[in-house]
């Protein structure tokens, strides 16, 4: 009994030195009647986040462009005469030569520029190549983590139409063209199409010197594979390559 009355005038001298102890916080939500559920979400540790970042494939590029496409048009001349149709007349004989040619003016692996100088047209084992070339350019960017884009292409089959309106225009442009067999295509390398959902948030930007490093990592792959020739072109822009 006795060391209930101490503990008791114990608790009261606390209570008289420090009145703010019996005064009891109420937060304003629980004064409105308002019942909050906090919930915190667990982050991911430093080291998970580490491992996912490095679950992705790395981004190596080439050592240099040049020494890695060096082919000519010479030798691309040659696969060109090889597994070409006998140049077409203009975009009328085109037409007719369907068996020949296959359309790649749509695609979902890549995009096809307003073409003034040449049709959307190649022989079938080129379309083929350029058909695996965007798909493994898509490939590529998923497990690297970046952002899906199409390459553009630039210039497919030109007729003997299409090239003498070249020449008129620029006096240094050949009149034997390797376009001109549906074998041969461009593809730019400092302009992309982002895909993205029209209706969704923005994707997230990708740097165009980034998506030319992956996507020269998969034109070496198809070069090594002896799938194609590849000439690197500076003054023009784009990866200049006929099938083999």
């Amino acid at each position: 009994m006795l060391g209930f009355i101490t503990v008791v005038l114990l608790l009261a001298c606390v209570r008289w030195m420090f009145p703010q102890v019996a005064v009891a916080h109420v937060r304003p939500e629980a004064a409105a009647g308002v019942v909050t559920t906090v919930v915190r979400e667990a982050l991911p540790a430093p080291k998970a986040l580490k491992k996912e970042r490095e679950s992705f494939h790395p981004i190596l590029s080439v050592p240099n462009y040049q020494e890695a496409f060096p082919d000519t048009n010479g030798l691309q001349l040659t696969a060109a005469n090889r597994w070409g149709v006998t140049p077409v007349l203009n975009r009328s004989d085109a037409e007719t030569r369907k068996r020949e040619l296959v359309y790649v003016g749509a695609n979902p692996y890549y995009h096809i520029d307003p073409l003034y100088s040449s049709i959307p047209y190649l022989v079938p084992r080129a379309a083929v190549l350029l058909q695996d070339i965007g798909q493994a350019f898509f490939d590529s960017l998923y497990v690297k983590g970046v952002p899906l884009h199409k390459f553009i292409v630039t210039s497919v089959l030109r007729s003997q139409e299409d090239v003498a309106k070249l020449r008129q225009r620029n006096g240094n442009a050949t009149e034997n063209s390797c376009h001109l067999y549906g074998t041969t295509f461009d593809i730019c390398y400092n302009r992309y199409k982002t895909v993205e959902n029209p209706d969704g948030p923005p994707r997230r930007e990708v740097r165009n010197d980034t998506l030319k490093w992956v996507l020269s990592e998969v034109l070496r792959d198809m070069r090594q594979q002896q799938r194609c020739y590849i000439k690197y072109e500076v003054k023009q822009g784009c990866f200049h390559m006929t099938v083999r």
